[in-house]
């Protein structure tokens, strides 16, 4: 069960309990829920797509881990000809965010009630440039949908790895992601794979709301370098 947060009104924790307790993040991994949550769905089904120069983050359900990474990283990319959207591998159309997720997407300043849940297609993966997943399962889901995609298909945590090691181009991109993404490619090619579940981002589903921040806080943390590498190229 989870913990009573101070000042929290209990109607809010019945209603993430039972959200942990029927989401898919839950338990799509063994079967399709018939109820998928307490959180009314969508009126439509899923947001329009269109991602020229876009990013694009996938994790199992497209509630905490992905959606968090949309919010900071539409923060952190302010001002750059960059656009972000997310997509779940097993996401059920037009789920709400995850409320501990939707506690974190609000501290980016942008209002996430009107986000819905959007269940990974091949079409979003060729229309993305750079394609980041919460695991490497997910990532070979997306290879898998799209083999076209596989050279800018990362985990977030495998790409800030390499964001991080790269050199920067000399000159200014007029598209600095596609710059970004070429040269983490080449970097993947040179550098050692990280041992283990290393470059996985651990799934806070049924945690308490100090496991979304932790999450939260690692994927900022992963995002940095992507920021950094995209404003050094551009």
């Amino acid at each position: 069960m989870l913990a009573r947060r101070p000042g929290a009104a209990a109607g809010t924790l019945d209603a993430t309990a039972a959200y942990d307790a029927g989401n898919p993040s839950r338990v799509g991994r063994r079967r399709r829920p018939s109820l998928v949550a307490a959180l009314p769905p969508a009126t439509a089904t899923s947001r329009g797509f269109h991602m020229p120069n876009g990013v694009l983050f996938v994790c199992h359900a497209n509630l905490c881990r992905s959606p968090m990474a949309e919010y900071a990283a539409r923060r952190l990319l302010t001002g750059r000809p960059v656009t972000v959207a997310s997509a779940g591998t097993d996401a059920v159309e037009g789920m709400a965010m995850h409320p501990y997720a939707a506690e974190i997407a609000a501290g980016t300043g942008e209002d996430p009630t009107s986000f819905r849940s959007r269940r990974l297609g091949p079409e979003h993966l060729t229309e993305a440039v750079l394609v980041l997943t919460a695991t490497r399962r997910q990532r070979s889901i997306c290879t898998a949908l799209a083999p076209a995609a596989l050279h800018r298909t990362f985990t977030l945590r495998q790409f800030a790895r390499l964001a991080a090691a790269v050199e920067p181009p000399v000159d200014d991109q007029d598209d600095p992601l596609p710059a970004a993404v070429t040269a983490a490619a080449l970097a993947r090619g040179r550098l050692q794979p990280a041992p283990g579940d290393a470059d996985d981002l651990r799934d806070p589903v049924g945690g308490t709301p100090e496991d979304f921040r932790r999450c939260a806080e690692e994927i900022e943390r992963s995002l940095r370098p992507l920021a950094v590498l995209i404003g050094t190229a551009g």
